[in-house]
């Protein structure tokens, strides 16, 4: 694989990923000549991450940088893109490379019409913003994305995702939607349920919480990628329909806000369990008729 040229960095913007980024991208020999940034917590980001790197507007931060890294917001970044060529920042030769999940390279269709090399680069991480992103970046994927039949992009794209210490992986543009709506179902729903779990413990007037889910959790995960839905287990993989019909009870006394919740992801568990064999089709249906009935939770 190709190394890139040493080049100019320009971030747009020094948030949690940009930052993070552009560091990995300085620590591979690159140098990052200009970030955008307005909040104060994109200041001290900068501070900690990027420093002696000058915070400018977007438009001087592009026209400063060989490899501009457009780390913003799904919403924003046509807008910003528009807004780059509109006010002639851009210039042929740049490379241009965005860190969303949700778009792949059409949505930079204006700046390669003007002649730029167009990339989606999206880390399969979550960030915190802090340095300890930087090593966890070496334990992580990048999606790669560009157009079908430029392979020089692909592997310039290739190329930068193992220099910021990743493994690279090509992500054609038509699934780009699906890739990212799994990752998203993934790993954000995944905070939320484990917010959800600890809330829940607090209310019960359990302390420690958190240490006393995680090693459950992390074994759950373990378990999971290893063997898939054999893994399953709990009450709904068992059939255990009388401590289901206890747990809608509670739940609905005590945090109706999450029964919801609970009852689309056991039915779900359910479908799952059934397909894996844990399950006999009878006693799935009479989970799923559990799971559906409005009136098991309510309190007479």
């Amino acid at each position: 694989m190709n190394r890139p040229a040493r080049l100019a960095v320009g971030v747009v913007s020094a948030g949690r990923v940009g930052s993070v980024l552009g560091a990995a991208l300085a620590r591979a020999g690159h140098t990052v000549v200009a970030a955008s940034g307005l909040s104060a917590e994109s200041l001290a980001r900068a501070e900690r991450l990027l420093p002696e790197v000058p915070l400018l507007p977007p438009d001087e931060v592009v026209r400063r940088a060989d490899l501009v890294l457009l780390a913003l917001p799904d919403d924003a970044l046509e807008g910003m893109v528009r807004g780059l060529v509109a006010t002639e920042s851009l210039r042929p030769g740049q490379i241009i490379v965005h860190t969303s999940g949700a778009h792949g390279v059409d949505v930079l269709k204006p700046a390669a019409e003007g002649g730029a090399l167009v990339l989606a680069l999206h880390p399969v991480l979550t960030f915190t913003g802090r340095a300890e992103d930087l090593e966890r970046l070496t334990a992580a994927s990048i999606g790669v994305t560009a157009a079908p039949d430029d392979e020089v992009a692909w592997n310039v794209g290739e190329a930068l995702a193992v220099e910021m210490g990743a493994e690279p992986v090509r992500i054609p543009e038509s699934a780009r939607a699906l890739y990212h709506a799994a990752l998203a179902h993934g790993a954000n729903h995944l905070m939320t349920l484990v917010a959800d779990c600890t809330e829940l413990l607090r209310k019960a007037g359990i302390g420690h919480s958190e240490r006393l889910v995680a090693p459950l959790l992390s074994a759950a995960l373990d378990n999971v990628l290893r063997h898939g839905d054999r893994a399953l287990t709990g009450p709904v993989a068992r059939g255990d329909l009388g401590t289901v019909r206890k747990h809608l009870t509670v739940l609905a006394d005590s945090e109706p806000a999450i029964a919801p919740a609970y009852r689309a992801l056991a039915r779900r568990t359910a479908e799952r369990s059934r397909a894996a064999g844990l399950l006999d089709a009878a006693t799935a249906a009479e989970l799923t008729d559990l799971l559906d009935d409005p009136a098991e939770g309510q309190t007479p």
